[in-house]
């Protein structure tokens, strides 16, 4: 694992912060973005928004749908498969498979 991958994988699971029903998009979207080396502005730029937007996306917990899925497309990231993931997680561990 070279090293953005190891700081995301590190900084994901702090994120986690040991509840498994909390992901903070914000802080996951800060994380792949600085694990890509991309800046706030070309952020900015390709969701067409302002910067301190960017700032305020970083700071929610949650993230209206089409927001995450337009900053997916422009970071060609997959942000829903937190979500699915951890839905995966819960749905087996109800079922007495985690």
């Amino acid at each position: 694992m070279d090293g953005p991958q190891r700081f995301f994988s590190y900084y994901f699971c702090a994120i986690m912060n040991g509840n498994h029903n909390h992901i903070h998009i914000g802080h996951l979207i800060q994380a792949q973005l600085k694990a890509d080396k991309r800046s706030v502005g070309w952020l900015a730029r390709e969701i067409g928004c302002t910067r301190n937007n960017v700032y305020k996306i970083f700071n929610k917990a949650s993230l209206d749908s089409d927001l995450v899925f337009r900053v997916s497309k422009a970071m060609q990231f997959n942000f829903f498969r937190y979500y699915t993931e951890e839905l995966t997680k819960t749905m087996m561990d109800r079922m007495g498979e985690g």
